[in-house]
């Protein structure tokens, strides 16, 4: 199952800040790269990628990786045409670009907006441009995974307005574009993250000005399991969508959030220490 052997897989935003933990799309990447995907990367600074590409050469994938600025749709397209010209197709797409400032509509600077909704929204745009035209002209077409958020769902305690509105966007952006390529062999679906513990999470917590086992105590008590989830549980959720094994699943979603979206998002550490005393 899940056998991406031979499969070219472009994935953009596969670094990470630091070598505590895995991101998101570095976990992707290797997880991928892993099933025998040839993986093809595009990300804002190559000195991030060293601990993805390392990982996956190691065990004895492929993976190059060139500078690529998502928000930048010539960027994007050079990225596109270096992929086709090394490897002549593209039969997955992983979007992973993002980044959360803090800010409601009142406060917000107007400045900050358009730059998140370049980088959280113009990034899976400029991906998709490139990309569509491509794999509708496969024989097998393609399969294309956007990470969201639950951000983009729910209210999860963070002033963060345009974050939230770009994540909530990329759910529509994929269900309508689903639609209009289903007739093409090409899928796409989201993966919808929950509050993970990555390296991003602990510069996030710098953005908000909080203490990081203060901020990361916080979150664990908003989840119904108890604990924040991680970039596998992501990866292995983005791995079904784009393997054969999801190949009649386009325009879907699924949620990785440990329960908080079906929650009412309260303390359940204080839930389960009165459920405890009123059923031992």
């Amino acid at each position: 199952m899940f056998d991406l052997k031979g499969k070219v897989a472009l994935i953009i935003g596969l670094g990470q800040s630091g070598d505590e933990g895995w991101g998101i799309g570095a976990a992707c990447a290797v997880l991928f790269a892993r099933q025998g995907a040839i993986i093809f990367g595009g990300n804002r600074t190559l000195e991030s990628t060293q601990k993805t590409q390392k990982a996956i050469r190691d065990e004895g994938g492929i993976c190059h990786v060139i500078i690529t600025d998502a928000t930048d749709s010539t960027s994007v397209k050079t990225l596109v045409e270096a992929c086709i010209a090394k490897h002549g197709r593209i039969d997955i797409l992983l979007t992973n670009v993002g980044q959360s400032q803090p800010g409601c509509p009142a406060t917000m600077e107007e400045s900050v907006w358009e730059s998140q909704m370049d980088i959280n929204l113009k990034s899976v745009y400029n991906a998709c441009h490139h990309i569509l035209p491509v794999m509708e002209k496969q024989s097998n077409g393609g399969a294309i995974v956007c990470v969201s958020s639950v951000a983009g769902m729910r209210y999860i305690g963070k002033p963060q307005v345009a974050y939230n509105t770009a994540k909530a966007a990329i759910l529509q952006f994929v269900k309508a574009t689903a639609v209009m390529y289903a007739d093409k062999g090409v899928r796409l679906n989201t993966v919808v993250p929950g509050l993970m513990d990555t390296p991003h999470t602990k510069d996030m917590a710098t953005r908000y000005g909080k203490d990081y086992e203060q901020f990361r105590q916080t979150r664990e008590k908003q989840v119904p399991m108890g604990r924040m989830g991680d970039a596998w549980d992501v990866a292995n959720a983005a791995l079904f969508l784009v393997s054969n094994e999801a190949n009649y699943v386009t325009g879907q979603k699924i949620v990785v959030d440990g329960g908080i979206t079906s929650s009412t998002g309260r303390d359940y550490t204080v839930h389960s220490a009165f459920a405890r005393y009123f059923h031992p």
